[in-house]
């Protein structure tokens, strides 16, 4: 499956969202009370949400969107969760640490309520998953030495250059590298995309602009981050945008999540009071003609 994977691997682990002392537990199935809890299992999922106060949502631990902070589950997507499922009545939100290629398999067989993990809305995801309208909108940045001595500025700056390009195994940027027919390699997380630029075996590495601008805030390295941008395969540019994930069944809670959703969306202000803290600006906010069943259809070129 396409797009980032975890900064942290395992599956298992639950964190509480609220202030619960960053306590950590076993978990093997949802938190409303286990078993089958989607409307398709006799009941509404958002109502025995509401009555329990509490949601667990699926994360791959990939930061700034929904990561493990000292045993607290934080991140951009967690904070618009505990915003919006807020606003519906649910109260606490907790987090199951899951491998990122089983979180829709994990949703899908009830270990959790949803997905908070930004991501990316592509139609073979949309075949398995429902997906919220979009709520960041992706570009593409690349990781380089300081100074950028080879002058690299987007996935074309390797074409025929000699140069190699590591990318995130799952990522979309590997499906980039790939169409293009780059010389690149994967690698399993951001820490080995820095590893593989250090030890000589990349020129540079390839990932979502606000994922590497985190990186590199947050890590002490010689490294530096070019300018974002949006990939372009066969002159059509990817524009992207990753939304919450929810089961197919689970139309009431993904109708009432939407709602809320858009009067964020509207409000610029408001957004970035949610997202700001964890880098995301502006830039990251979707366009209003994107949405997710565009993105599910797969017709980049209506947003051209």
């Amino acid at each position: 499956m396409y797009n980032r994977r975890s900064f942290f691997r395992g599956s298992g682990l639950v964190l509480s969202a609220a202030a619960l002392g960053g306590g950590l537990a076993a978990c093997s199935q949802t938190s409303t009370g286990g078993g089958d809890t989607s409307d398709g299992g006799g009941g509404d999922l958002l109502s025995k949400l509401q009555d329990a106060g509490k949601i667990t949502v699926g994360f791959a631990g990939e930061a700034p969107y929904s990561f493990d902070d000292n045993g607290e589950l934080t991140g951009a997507t967690v904070a618009m969760h505990r915003e919006i499922f807020g606003e519906l009545g649910i109260d606490e939100v907790e987090g199951k640490l899951t491998d990122w290629n089983s979180l829709i398999p994990g949703l899908n067989s009830q270990q959790f309520d949803a997905v908070s993990a930004g991501m990316s809305i592509l139609p073979e995801r949309c075949a398995e998953a429902a997906f919220s309208e979009p709520e960041f909108q992706y570009t593409t940045a690349l990781m380089v030495p300081k100074g950028n001595p080879e002058g690299l500025k987007d996935m074309q700056s390797f074409v025929d250059s000699g140069l190699k390009v590591a990318t995130m195994s799952g990522a979309i940027e590997s499906t980039y590298a790939k169409d293009l027919d780059l010389d690149s390699i994967e690698v399993g997380g951001p820490q080995d995309g820095v590893d593989a630029i250090n030890s000589g075996n990349a020129d540079a590495f390839a990932l979502t602009a606000i994922s590497l601008n985190w990186l590199a805030d947050n890590s002490n390295n010689d490294l530096e981050v070019t300018d974002s941008f949006v990939a372009e395969i066969d002159g059509v540019k990817q524009v992207g945008a990753g939304g919450t994930v929810f089961r197919k069944a689970d139309t009431s809670l993904l109708d009432a999540y939407n709602e809320k959703l858009a009067e964020i969306i509207s409000d610029p202000e408001r957004y970035l009071s949610i997202v700001g803290d964890f880098g995301f600006t502006e830039e990251e906010l979707p366009p209003k003609e994107m949405t997710a069943e565009i993105l599910c259809d797969g017709d980049l070129s209506s947003l051209q």
